[in-house]
Order: structure tokens, then C-alpha cells, then sequence
């Protein structure tokens, strides 16, 4: 298989890392994350104009890519410069209209790509344990319409969203896979409360509760307790996401490390001269390198469909967790104790890392998740 980038994905990689590094550097970003907005919708525009959210979808869903490395190229850049803006939940809900939506539905993606739109995808669920079939908000049908009632939390930047993608069973046991539903909701419809809240990575989400939420028949998306599957394909890509995103962050955690050990000096030598931390930081880039070839491997993967495409996102997803986790640990120990300090850019790389693990499953989560698929597949 063939893992090099097409000529088109260089080049948007460049241009987006270059627009990064002259527009949104750190002092900007750490800016933005503190505001109240937790994020910039001027600069939400100004990187969907690059025509980033673009990439994330085929041409027939208005795009110019939707290849899983097409998503690994923006998020690995993203990662590099710790951008706040809410592209992931861009990325899930388009990937869920593209798949099962409506023609009207799916004219929500030309809005996200043009930077129009900001939609927030509004699953988990207080106590879910990031179960992705554990669905309590319940959705009853009423004549034509739907209610819908119940809660969800850490909606990414959910006070500021247009429209939530929201999941809710029609039917079944809360663990069941069959009648799960998935809406489009506006956030200002009556009968949704947001209450947000500041992340620790920065930016802000949201906890949100649906009250009664009464909803015209064309708000479902897809079928009728048929949302498992556009679930997991939405998710998939955004497994990808959090993957090639964490690789880029470990790059620049890397590479500010090992400047860190050539300036440093004790009794007159850089530290970087001491065999004990040579040792610690070569293992630190093997570790980055095989968190790179799993997020390869997931990309290469999210196009398919089965098994064998869950287990490589799930793996991915647990490597990056574990890895991103030792990263800014070694990182932040080998600075000593201006690595924990708010003004250094790698504290916040480290608090991301950290935070991408508890983003669509954690490592524990992902782990049992690829032994429970390793064993139904031999079953």
C-alpha cells in the first residue's frame, strides 16, 4: 500500500501549516482559547477558506477529498498548532449527513464548508462511559413530529453551535444497538438548555438538555432507529481525527524537547549530552513513530467497513492515548519544572495529549473494545 501524499494533500498541508504558523501562533491561539467564545469565528472563516473542511468529504457531498488521509492531513496540522476551532464536530456530523441524510440535510455540509455553519455532535451522555450504543435520551413519536427528551454532556463548543447532530432511542434497551435515531437540532429550539463551560486543553463545551424538544418528521436523519450504523461511520472519522491530531502534537512536544536538552545547560554541557536522558528521549521517538504508524493504518482503514476497520481505529485510538500520555510526561519532566509552567507552549501540548484520550473512548475504553472485536471475529 502506498502511504504517500498526493500532490493536492501536500500541498493543502503546507498551506495550512503555514497559515498556522504566520497567523496563529501561540500567543494567538492561547488568546482565543481563554476568550469567552473559547474560540474565533473570524479565524473559523479565514481556515475554512484554505478549504480544509472541503477535504473532509467526496465530490458528490460537495467536497474535494473525504480519504481518511485527506482528514489526517488537516487534524495532524491542527494538532501542530493546537487550533481550538470545533473541526472535529464539522467533520462527524458532515460524515453523518453524507451518509444518511436528506437532500436538505445534506446542503448543512456546503454551510460547514463554507464556514457558514458550526455544528456540534451531541452523543455522550452523562454516566455512558463512552458506550457508543448506550443511549438513553428517548425520541417519541408523535403524529408527525418528534419529542425528544433527555441530556447530553461535553457537547464541543455547544454554546455557540447552529445545529446539534443529536442521538436518541426510539426503541430498545439503552445498550441496544437497534433504535438509535439520530436529529438535527437547532441549538435555540425550544425546549434545548446549554450550560457551557471551559475545558481544561482550552476552548470551551457544553452540557445540554432536551426538554420536550419537539421536532418536525424531517429532522431524522436517515431511519428510524437505523443510526447505529451512520454512528459508527461518523465516528470512525473522527477516531482519525483525534489520531493523526495527537501525532501532530507529539511532533511539536518532540521537537521542543530536544531543543530544551541542546540549550540546556548544567555544569557547563547541554543536559542533552547525558546518556540517561538520551535514552529516555529515543525512546520517546520510537513511541511517537509507532502512534504515527497506527494513525496510518486507522486512515487507511475508516474507508472500509467490518471488523477489520474497528479494530485498526480502535487500536489507533488506544496507542495515542497511551503514547500521547508518556509524551507529556517525558516532555514535561525533561524541562523540569518550567515545563509545568502556563507561559510555555508545552504545558498546553501536554494538557491536549492528556485530553485526546478522553475524546471518543479512552485507552481502557479502546483496548477492551479491540479484544471484544479480535474475539467475535474468530467466534
Amino acid at each position: 500500500m502506498n502511504f504517500q501524499h498526493t500532490e493536492d494533500r501536500r500541498m493543502l498541508a503546507d498551506s495550512l501549516n503555514r497559515f498556522i504558523v504566520e497567523q496563529y501562533g501561540f500567543d494567538m491561539r492561547d488568546r482565543i482559547a481563554r476568550s469567552e467564545e473559547g474560540f474565533s469565528r473570524d479565524m473559523w472563516r479565514r481556515f475554512c477558506e484554505l478549504g480544509i473542511i472541503g477535504a473532509f468529504f467526496d465530490e458528490a457531498a460537495g467536497g474535494f477529498g473525504g480519504d481518511g488521509f485527506d482528514v489526517a492531513v488537516v487534524f495532524e496540522a491542527l494538532g501542530r498548532g493546537l487550533v481550538v476551532e470545533p473541526f472535529i464536530d464539522a467533520l462527524i456530523v458532515g460524515r453523518a449527513l453524507a451518509h444518511a441524510g436528506s437532500e436538505a440535510q445534506r446542503d448543512i455540509i456546503a454551510k460547514l464548508i463554507e464556514g457558514e455553519t458550526i455544528a456540534a455532535f451531541a452523543h455522550d451522555e452523562p454516566g455512558s462511559h463512552y458506550e457508543r450504543a448506550r443511549v438513553t435520551t428517548r425520541a417519541i413519536r408523535r403524529g408527525d413530529q418528534w419529542v425528544l427528551k433527555g441530556a447530553k454532556g461535553v457537547v464541543q463548543q455547544g454554546e455557540h453551535a447552529d445545529v446539534l447532530l443529536v442521538s436518541a432511542r426510539t426503541s430498545g434497551g439503552d445498550f441496544e444497538r437497534a433504535g438509535i435515531a439520530l436529529f438535527m437540532v437547532p441549538r435555540e429550539h425550544r425546549g434545548v438548555s446549554v450550560r457551557g463551560y471551559r475545558k481544561i486543553d482550552g476552548g470551551r463545551a457544553a452540557e445540554v438538555l432536551l426538554d420536550d424538544v419537539t421536532l418536525d418528521a424531517d429532522a431524522l436523519v436517515g431511519h428510524e432507529g437505523d443510526g447505529y450504523a451512520t454512528l459508527e461511520h461518523a465516528v470512525g472519522y473522527g477516531l482519525v481525527a483525534l489520531a493523526s491530531e495527537a501525532v501532530g502534537a507529539m511532533d511539536v512536544a518532540k521537537e521542543h524537547t530536544l531543543e530544551y536538552l541542546r540549550t540546556r545547560k548544567q555544569f557547563g554541557t547541554p543536559i542533552g549530552a547525558f546518556q540517561a536522558l538520551q535514552h529516555r528521549m529515543a525512546d520517546v521517538l520510537i513511541e511517537i513513530e509507532q502512534a504515527r504508524s497506527a494513525a496510518i493504518n486507522a486512515a487507511a482503514a475508516v474507508g472500509e467497513s467490518g471488523v477489520a476497520r474497528e479494530r485498526a481505529l480502535s487500536a489507533a485510538k488506544y496507542s495515542v492515548g497511551r503514547i500521547g500520555a508518556r509524551v507529556a510526561e517525558e516532555s514535561i519532566q525533561l524541562h523540569g519544572g518550567i515545563g509545568m509552567t502556563w507561559e510555555l507552549p508545552l504545558a498546553h501540548y501536554a494538557k491536549r495529549l492528556v485530553m485526546i484520550d478522553h475524546q471518543l473512548g479512552d485507552e481502557d475504553h479502546h483496548l477492551a473494545r479491540y479484544m471484544e472485536l479480535g474475539r467475535a471475529s474468530v467466534s
